[in-house]
């Protein structure tokens, strides 16, 4: 039986979503119209097929084709996505039940079947020119407003197959995707034994910041047993899907393993060189530098790496009833603009938010949107600790961001990862700079501790992974890997970004094997240190002018997909294909940790 981690007064009165909104239940009669209307529409572009390459030469015709087409393959997207993103929350909740699990399986495949009939539409596309684009667009201006999707659908042309290929692709997707699957409910199942309770991964994981230092090595001890004994699975996972990549980036003759990535979140390669390298380059005078001096407070020489995220003393941690968290982040929003809190109030007025932690449901959080004609959800599992705080709002903060370009349309507000982290980490930055003014001077240590942690953890730690997966991927093109050598490969790399202060003690050779991104979405990682680092700037530019900055982010937010990350950036003055603008996020980090040093 699973012992809860925080006393049942608050695991109880932590709100569950209803899913009503989107299908009452598996037998709700609207699953199958809205399927039904999704073929119909994508049908109707079938009946399109041949006509996009016959009207090349009419610029008129071929532009009042395109809008057309696009707008049945947006009305075909939505019912798609609706059935596909309900079968996916109500499974997350459920890992432990097969029913669900077969019934998001079988959507899953449906979809993809009836999206594969419609595949020959991009293929079209792409087969035309630019100037016959540029011609059609101009020549129906209606059409011009699908220009931000057509632009990011010509940067996968050069790496297109034959439509039969291309069809073979999406057929077999379902197969691939169950050995994501597979890892999911793997996880999903596991229970750490630490000491006489069992615990589940969030738990566990939740146990390693806990201030007992004795807590903390058991609950590490029993995760590591328990992911050590699921090991030869994950491996199985990673490396097949790894195989799967390597085949299909061969023909697709992508030129390295994160190509694809790059391209999906339209930046550069050599921004995102830029990057890494940068923080790569401040390791030792950031994270290195801040667990050494973390270490000399907690009396130590070297920190286990369960005590990575402890608290520096043994006190109880500050902790956050819902109501006490709500407050604070909406007061939060509310800072920038009232327009953000507003949004975001409607979340916690509606049953569209699932925090408490239970058996079954799976790790971490994450905000869904679902389409742009339907509110998105957001799940997290809500422990009460500050860090909990922070991770309701930036899932709000994503929520938040999908509310504002929904009326974009589904295509045009789907967002690259490059920019769909910004409001997340924008929301914790606030919410930070609330908890640091309010804090006593004897907590403001903590705080601080708590901030820089967060910012080693998601960028530091998150570029570590990065380059984890680059070595996994390059490794995996000479061969199979054993779970062994993928721990080999974890301890380097986790030991250069952690630097000498971190002991990386026997078991935590296993812990690759609970990163999900690994499996369901290579090189996603570096996402996340992109928008830490972006939102650094920003957080500076308001700080120079508040008044000016609430207007100019609400339009970078509302704009969705429709910038490139330089666009978007441009009205702050802000550049992100240079090396210094990172390093200059990065002095912000180390200027943390100097401060840290002073109050310690």
């Amino acid at each position: 039986m699973n012992a809860p981690v925080k006393p049942p007064a608050l695991n109880d009165s932590l709100p569950e979503w209803n899913l009503s909104d989107l299908y009452a239940g598996r037998d709700d009669p609207r699953i199958a119209l809205d399927i039904a209307e999704a073929k119909r529409a994508n049908d109707a572009l079938i009946a399109l097929q041949g006509r996009f390459v016959e009207s090349r030469a009419e610029a008129a015709a071929l532009g009042a084709l395109i809008d057309q087409g696009i707008g049945l393959y947006e009305q075909a997207t939505n019912g798609l996505w609706a059935v596909g993103a309900y079968a996916s929350l109500a499974a997350s909740t459920a890992r432990d039940d097969p029913e669900w699990a077969r019934f998001e399986g079988d959507l899953r495949t449906r979809a993809s079947q009836i999206a594969a009939d419609s595949l020959f539409f991009t293929l079209e596309l792409n087969e035309l020119e630019d100037a016959e684009l540029e011609a059609a667009l101009a020549a129906h201006p209606p059409a011009a407003r699908w220009t931000p999707w057509i632009r990011r659908l010509r940067l996968s042309r050069p790496h297109e197959l034959s439509p039969d290929l291309e069809r073979l692709l999406v057929d077999r997707g379902p197969a691939v995707a169950n050995w994501s699957r597979l890892y999911d409910e793997t996880l999903a199942k596991l229970t750490a034994k630490v000491g006489r309770e069992y615990l589940t991964l969030p738990e566990a994981l939740n146990r390693l910041s806990d201030p007992s230092a004795k807590r903390r090595k058991a609950a590490a001890g029993g995760l590591a047993e328990a992911l050590h004994e699921r090991t030869p699975t994950m491996a199985l996972v990673m490396n097949t899907l790894a195989f799967e990549k390597q085949v299909e980036d061969r023909w697709r003759k992508y030129a390295y393993p994160a190509q694809s990535r790059h391209i999906a979140n339209e930046v550069d390669a050599e921004a995102v060189g830029a990057m890494v390298e940068a923080v790569t380059e401040s390791y030792a005078a950031t994270s290195h530098r801040y667990y050494a001096a973390k270490a000399r407070v907690m009396g130590r020489k070297t920190l286990d790496y369960w005590d990575r995220n402890a608290p520096l003393d043994a006190a109880a941690p500050r902790t956050y009833g819902w109501d006490e968290a709500k407050g604070v982040v909406l007061e939060s929003f509310s800072a920038l603009a009232p327009k953000f809190a507003d949004h975001a109030r409607t979340f916690f007025a509606s049953p569209w938010i699932d925090a408490r932690p239970r058996p079954g449901k799976q790790s971490g959080a994450y905000s869904h949107p679902v389409t742009a004609t339907r509110h998105p959800y957001v799940l997290l599992n809500y422990m009460g600790e500050r860090r909990d705080v922070l991770t309701l709002a930036h899932e709000l903060g994503h929520a938040v961001h999908q509310t504002l370009c929904a009326p974009l349309g589904t295509l045009l507000a789907d967002t690259p990862l490059t920019l769909a982290e910004t409001a997340s980490i924008f929301g914790e930055g606030l919410v930070f700079e609330r908890l640091l003014a309010e804090a006593t001077p004897a907590d403001r240590r903590a705080l601080l501790a708590g901030k820089i942690e967060d910012g080693l953890n998601t960028v530091v730690r998150q570029i570590a992974f990065h380059q984890f997966e680059t070595r996994f991927h390059d490794a995996r093109a000479e061969g199979e890997l054993s779970p062994d050598e993928i721990g080999a490969l974890w301890l380097t790399v986790m030991s250069e970004s952690l630097g000498p202060a971190i002991r990386l003690n026997s078991g935590y050779e296993h812990y690759w094997a609970y990163v999900s991104h690994f499996v369901h979405a290579p090189f996603y990682v570096y996402a996340y240190a992109f928008g830490d680092l972006l939102v650094r700037a920003l957080m500076e530019k308001r700080r120079e002018d508040p008044a000016s900055f609430a207007p100019l982010y609400e339009a970078m937010l509302a704009a969705g997909g429709t910038k490139t990350y330089v666009e978007a950036l441009a009205p702050f003055g802000l550049d992100p294909r240079q090396k210094d603008f990172w390093a200059a996020g990065m002095r912000d980090i180390e200027r943390l940790v100097e401060e840290f040093e002073a109050l310690v």
